[in-house]
């Protein structure tokens, strides 16, 4: 029994054949003048690439605003001054040939190789809207040789080769050509869902008619949709057999009942969360000892950040099943009160005026709803006040707006002589007949 499959030797035989025939046609005189005509160009590209990439440097480093998207298409440019270089000297060495000699022989290796590195450079460019790291290299790669194999003309005897190289399970067959073709029709269709979704994404994100809840579950479906369905039909058009994935599916679903109760029940929550709309990006909202803003709803949690930059993120079943208090749910205005208290020779009317008129000078306090000020009670050494003010903007700070308050009720009493009480003891000493013991007689000192 073999243990390679005669087809593939053969496959492989003819295709180095074929590449000893065309390696022998460079070694004819007029033809290996222009090898080293392209070895020259190859030469000349990384000099200008070398000479040219300290300018480019400079030319960014003057420019600090530029724009992201102008910022990444500086980098690309810069990191392509080679190809570019040699696309622009290898066509123009074809046009000096050709007017030189108008026969195409005595140009065609030149002009071979200006067309691989333009399609070089275009695949290139293009592979950059391919986010994933890997799969756009696997993709750049494989159309790469693809371009290079079918200028050359041996794309057939390739094609024929990876066709030949399979492994078989049953009735289903998976060559290296077709797991090629699934890699490179995959990540094209996941490319092109990808930027489907981001241009939607971006126009439903700017519909103010839309709230951000509803915002978020369209999006979410919308990029599940359509990456499931790239998948899907990448595979499809390859020629996988997907019957199988019902057995697959059947498992992953016993898997999820059993193992997976948590992931699913935060998925779960995270649906109800988008659909009923308790909680949407930008609310403020108190969960135990967190306070803040959400910044983004994820399908397993939801991302909350402070005041002092902590970004917290707490699972979806947590917002679910506890008591979270949404200070913004309906609308932005948010109560706050603070607790005072002057002393017993000062006029309340007047102390509640004052308050009042202290309260709304600060100037994230709201006009619109009155601060109202009210007298709660008799202590020890004051009278009690209770001032309450609205805001309508919580996500800059609770804690700073009740120390601008308190510092305008300072400068306001101070200007109105009120008094802020502290506690103090009295202690009188009668003149009662005291005996000590030890003889010490009343009076005298000790």
């Amino acid at each position: 029994m073999d243990l390679i499959d005669p087809q593939v030797i053969a496959s492989a035989e003819q295709m180095i054949k074929q590449l000893q025939g065309f390696v022998l046609s460079l070694l004819q005189p007029f033809r290996l003048w222009q090898v080293v005509i392209v070895v020259a160009l190859i030469g000349a590209a990384f000099v200008a690439a070398r000479l040219s990439a300290p300018r480019v440097d400079a030319w960014a480093r003057s420019h600090q605003s530029l724009r992201p998207w102008q910022a990444r298409a500086l980098i690309t440019f810069r990191n392509r001054l080679r190809g570019l270089f040699f696309v622009l000297l290898a066509w123009a060495a074809v046009l000096i040939i050709s007017l030189i000699n108008p026969f195409p022989s005595r140009r065609y290796i030149v002009e071979l190789a200006a067309t691989i590195g333009t399609a070089w450079l275009v695949i290139g460019l293009l592979a950059r809207l391919i986010r994933n790291r890997f799969l756009r290299r696997v993709v750049t790669w494989a159309a790469w040789i693809h371009v290079t194999l079918l200028y050359l003309g041996f794309l057939d005897s390739f094609t024929r080769f990876l066709d030949s190289v399979a492994v078989t399970f049953g009735d289903f067959r998976l060559s290296a050509l077709t797991l090629a073709k699934a890699l490179i029709v995959t990540g094209a269709l996941i490319t092109a869902a990808r930027l489907l979704t981001t241009g939607a994404a971006s126009r439903i994100r700017r519909n103010e008619d839309i709230s951000p809840s509803v915002q978020v579950l369209v999006v979410k479906l919308m990029q599940i949709t359509a990456y499931g369905a790239a998948l899907f039909f990448g595979l499809k058009a390859v020629g996988f057999d997907l019957t199988g994935l019902a057995v697959l599916s059947g498992a992953i679903g016993v898997g999820l009942g059993f193992g997976l109760q948590k992931v699913v029940s935060n998925l779960v929550s995270g649906m109800i969360i988008l659909l009923d709309k308790s909680i949407k990006p930008g609310d403020v909202i108190s969960l135990g000892d967190t306070f803040g803003w959400i910044e983004s709803l994820g399908a397993r949690y939801v991302s909350v950040v402070t005041r002092d930059g902590k970004e917290y993120l707490i699972p979806n079943e947590d917002l679910i099943t506890g008591q979270v208090v949404n200070w913004s749910h309906s609308n932005d205005f948010v109560r706050i009160e603070i607790a005072f208290g002057t002393s017993y020779h000062d006029d309340p009317y007047l102390v509640r005026r004052v308050a009042i008129a202290a309260a709304e000078s600060v100037g994230r306090v709201v006009r619109s709803k009155p601060a109202v000020c009210h007298v709660t009670g008799f202590g020890d050494s004051s009278v009690d006040f209770v001032l309450r003010f609205w805001i309508t903007d919580p996500t800059e700070g609770l804690a700073n707006i009740r120390s601008e308050v308190f510092l305008a009720l300072w400068d306001a009493f101070k200007a109105n002589d009120i008094s802020i009480p502290f506690p103090q003891r009295e202690v009188r000493v009668l003149n009662d007949e005291i005996r000590v013991a030890g003889g010490v007689p009343p009076g005298s000192l000790a």
